[in-house]
């Protein structure tokens, strides 16, 4: 019997009313469960992933605490983007399972956010350089308003696949890091990749040539920040 306090978020006011971010973490949580498992308490946050300020969460690592219970998260994304954060909750001393990635540990989720926070501080600065530079030429900037429907969705669908991508990508680059440590080749490190369901963006087996570019990545991205 496991006792456990399970923590849902959403990003926006908007899902939060609608309930189906919610409602769709709670499934998840609820067929994670055992017959014997005890819930012990629930927590819902409406926030930005960009915010260190999560009151509910900071209430559900304090009552695993009080009761000796286990942090439970429907998917590793609910957790901040910013690395600060996730080592808080490291400093925390919780047990904590992510239904979605349960391997993962407190050096894997932090590997995580700092190449989430690395990468959102790239982007935002490239887009920043890219208006710039249309500004400087005289291009007049318009607005999603100003797009055909049919532009706006092919946009929103390439937004999602990148994002579901770089997801995939820190995720792998997360196991990757961390079987490094124990000295495994990058071939070996790519059957590992294999045997645990991960594939590239392209949806294929990750190579060793592959492994050995997003390990180098994540190491150059660490060592300049």
């Amino acid at each position: 019997m496991k006792k456990y306090v399970s923590y849902y978020r959403v990003s926006t006011q908007q899902q939060g009313n609608s309930g189906l971010g919610l409602e769709a973490q709670k499934r998840i949580v609820k067929n994670f469960l055992s017959s014997d498992d005890i819930l012990v308490e629930e927590y819902e946050e409406i926030e930005s992933g960009k915010k260190n300020d999560r009151p509910q969460l900071l209430k559900a690592i304090k009552r695993c605490q009080d009761d000796s219970a286990i942090l439970l998260i429907a998917k590793l994304d609910r957790l901040s983007r910013n690395a600060s954060f996730i080592f808080t909750l490291k400093d925390a001393k919780i047990d904590f399972v992510c239904v979605d990635m349960p391997e993962a540990n407190s050096v894997t989720i932090g590997i995580m956010a700092v190449l989430a926070q690395d990468e959102r501080e790239r982007t935002s600065q490239r887009t920043k350089a890219a208006l710039a530079e249309l500004k400087r030429r005289g291009v007049k900037l318009g607005s999603p308003q100003n797009l055909t429907k049919e532009a706006r969705t092919k946009a929103k669908q390439a937004t999602i696949l990148k994002a579901l991508s770089n997801v995939n990508n820190r995720k792998a680059t997360a196991l990757i890091v961390s079987l490094r440590k124990d000295h495994l080749s990058y071939r070996k490190i790519a059957q590992q990749l294999h045997e645990s369901g991960f594939k590239t963006s392209e949806n294929k087996d990750f190579s060793g040539s592959q492994v050995m570019i997003l390990y180098k990545r994540f190491c150059k991205n660490t060592s300049s920040m």
